[in-house]
């Protein structure tokens, strides 16, 4: 049932019957109905009638033959409990028992057992049940007629039937309507529009809205009612969004599409759709993805950044490196096969950049992120962190939407409950069957998340901008979300989760199969619904800020550390941090340099001369994000060479290669015509115009300026690479070619 108390789907039994669970309370037209039918002194009788069974024992001499049975509503009820055949033996344990069942039960408790286990033709049983299948409708909202119909159909449920004998049946309910009319029960416009009705064609479909969460439910509590949460109108609108959808999709051969509408302030679940086309059956449209293990993309990365701000680890806007790396044979790459050198840990969040993540979890340590998502709830990663390694942080593990769904919403729930009660939510679950209404909390429970850190990353989840992807501004939703998309290896699966203060809705695209397919994406396929889904949903205000939780700090403009003792002041800016970012790195990019008067030249105090020589500030990347970051930042500015007086004192190291990695081992490609191809080696220098000269094995083979690439053959085996400047900086590498 949905959260009004309407039938949102049911199973057939097992045995093939279509028998709802017994009722409590009979309909008043029904009650009447049946007694006025079976038994007109059920209200006064013991369980037994003597009058009735004596007048049927005259009636079955006269015949010859069993014509009536005389039994009251009682002894029937007990006939249904112990469905045995029928003799004499049996009729009169039926008098003993339904003495008995009167002793021990209310007038309208037997009613209403009768009512639940009448046989009411075919495969239909009870009331509730046949009031669905033949009128469409719960039997609390039956017509005189219908109510007739009911009751006079168990007395001969396989001669008179909706599909044969239908004269009959109608002759039979307008004699029970008849009565009722003649004792002033039903009015006269009751009876003659109880008379004009006619029987149903044939049986109604039930309904089946939610019907992955109505097997799931009948699965782990069958023959029950079950209430739900579940907000029927939305329901409704919710897989209409997903057919709509699911049409434009299965054109590109993406047949499945599945979602979740939570209410984050009663914890409940709204709408619950886990998967489309469930009546047809095909292409894996009866798997519940809600409850499937799925492959998690990036969809698990604003955790690690929620992680590492609470502990200290990294702060909102702080710089992480966003180049090409290896990591023991691991080499992440970017979506978009493109690197920006340098970006901040806010913006490669909202960018859903690969690199930066994966740099990010190296810092804070597999094993910590793998237990931190199990306290979130993510209890499919059954496997040891070893067994995943920085691939977790991709997509090299699997979870369910459902066990995602929660993990936002404790993040969601967090700043919410915080900023109400000034203490933390309880780590529970969402919940099918009831709502889980957080009034009361254990302030003594440690919280999963920070509320200050859990506040800054639903802030950078607020940015819409993916320029690699989509252009966000078409989209038509102009409330303010936070939300994430995740597409796992391959484009199998594409995910979208989305937080305001009050609701959160997850979507999941993709084939039940497995199968990917090219342009399953989270951000073209999953992200569209869930706005769709979102603009069916009221608008809310945003979180309030959890103040208590955040400190003032100033931090560097262009690193997003810590304020540094070399940070200009038109750098400097004030942002709110969690308490332990205060414990973070201050500013490393930012050094003192010394420059002659003219701005031209780098120089030291003993060789200036008449140069002259001035301190300033000076924004210095390492030579490999430098490379990359000035493509994306033409107003980066690299550092000046030294003055021709002060070159042989100048320190640091201002070359670094940026392929091949250390120790990497190359595989070198085969021509056309057979012959061995060139591995191309590519070198950043601080000062691109300087001549850099190369060196394999201790053999010259080139020199580059400018740009610093350089394609030669080496033989089988272990190499090495040694570059030198004209300034003589010395760079030297390993590598093996097999």
């Amino acid at each position: 049932m949905d959260r009004e108390g309407e039938l949102l789907g049911a199973r057939i039994s097992e045995d093939g019957q279509w028998r709802f669970p017994p009722t409590d309370s009979v309909p008043h037209k029904y009650a009447t109905s049946v007694i006025q039918f079976e038994d007109k002194s059920f209200r006064y009788h013991p369980g037994v009638n003597p009058l009735s069974i004596g007048r049927a024992f005259v009636q079955n001499i006269k015949e010859g033959r069993v014509v009536s049975g005389g039994s009251t509503i009682t002894m029937q009820t007990v006939r249904l409990m112990r469905n045995e055949k029928r003799t004499y033996f049996e009729k009169l344990i039926e008098l003993i028992w339904a003495t008995r069942l009167e002793l021990s039960r209310s007038k309208n408790s037997i009613l209403a057992l009768y009512a639940s286990h009448a046989p009411m033709g075919g495969n239909v049983v009870g009331i509730d049940a046949a009031s669905w299948r033949y009128f469409g409708h719960d039997a609390a909202s039956l017509s005189w007629a219908e109510a007739a119909t009911l009751a006079v159909l168990p007395n001969a449920p396989a001669l008179m039937h909706f599909g044969r004998n239908r004269d009959a049946l109608i002759a039979k309910r307008n004699r029970l309507l008849a009565r009722l009319h003649e004792k002033e029960i039903i009015t006269d416009t009751d009876y003659q529009l109880a008379l004009s009705e006619p029987l149903p064609n044939h049986p109604h479909a039930l309904p089946d809205l939610a019907p992955h969460l109505v097997t799931q439910l009948y699965k782990q509590q069958p023959g029950k009612h079950v209430q739900t949460t579940i907000q029927r109108s939305l329901q409704r609108q919710t897989e209409e969004v997903l057919k709509r959808w699911n049409e434009e999709f299965s054109q590109n051969g993406v047949h499945n599409l599945a979602a979740l509408v939570v209410d984050l302030e009663s914890n409940e679940v709204l709408a619950y759709s886990g998967n489309v086309q469930f009546d047809k059956n095909k292409t894996g449209s009866q798997v519940d993805i809600i409850q499937s293990l799925r492959g998690t993309g990036s969809i698990l990365k604003p955790f690690l950044y929620c992680a590492m701000l609470q502990e200290g680890q990294m702060l909102p806007s702080e710089l992480l490196p966003d180049v090409p790396i290896n990591i023991s044979g691991f080499s992440p790459k970017n979506f978009s096969l493109q690197y920006d050198g340098a970006i901040h840990a806010d913006e490669a969040l909202a960018r859903s950049l690969n690199v930066p993540s994966v740099v990010s979890l190296r810092r804070y340590g597999v094993p910590k992120f793998h237990q931190f998502l199990q306290e979130i709830g993510l209890s499919s990663l059954k496997k040891t962190a070893e067994h995943y390694g920085l691939s977790l942080i991709l997509g090299g593990a699997e979870a369910t939407l459902w066990e995602v769904a929660n993990a936002y919403g404790l993040m969601a729930r967090t700043v919410n409950d915080y900023n109400t009660y000034q203490t933390y939510p309880p780590k529970d679950d969402f919940t099918f069957t009831a709502p889980s209404i957080l009034t009361k909390h254990n302030p003594s429970t440690a919280p999963v998340f920070n509320t200050g850190a859990a506040w800054i990353t639903l802030e950078a989840l607020t940015n819409l901008n993916r320029p690699e992807e989509l252009d966000w501004q078409s989209i038509p939703s102009m409330r303010k979300v936070a939300w994430k998309t995740g597409t796992s290896y391959g484009f199998r699966d594409a995910w979208a989760v989305g937080v305001t203060p009050r609701y959160l809705v997850a979507v999941w695209t993709g084939n039940a199969s497995g199968e990917g397919r090219p342009g399953l994406t989270g951000a073209r396929t999953s992200a569209q619904v869930m706005f769709d889904l979102f603009n069916l949903l009221p608008s809310t205000n945003w979180f309030d800020v959890p103040y208590r939780e955040l400190i003032e700090s100033h931090i560097c403009r262009e690193s997003g550390l810590l304020q540094g003792p070399y940070c200009p002041e038109s750098s400097i800016d004030t942002i709110l941090i969690p308490h332990k970012g205060l414990q973070g790195n201050s500013c490393l990019y930012h050094k003192r340099i010394h420059l002659s008067q003219d701005g031209q030249y780098q120089v030291y105090q003993q060789c200036a001369g008449e140069r002259g020589i001035m301190p300033v500030s000076w924004f210095i990347l390492p030579p490999s994000w430098a490379w990359y970051y000035k493509q994306q930042h033409p107003d980066y500015r690299s550092l000046p060479s030294f003055s021709p007086e002060c070159i042989s004192g100048s320190r640091g190291q201002p070359m670094q290669f940026i392929y091949p990695y250390a120790n990497a081992v190359l595989k070198l490609p085969k021509q056309l015509d057979g012959s061995v191809g060139k591995a191309i080696f590519e070198l950043a220098h601080q000062q691109s115009s300087v001549s850099v000269y190369w060196h394999l094995d201790n053999e010259y083979v080139g020199e580059t300026s400018d740009v610093h690439q350089i394609g030669f053959s080496p033989s089988r085996g272990n190499h090495t690479v040694t570059v030198v400047d004209e300034e003589g900086n010395v760079l030297a590498i390993d590598f093996k070619v097999e």
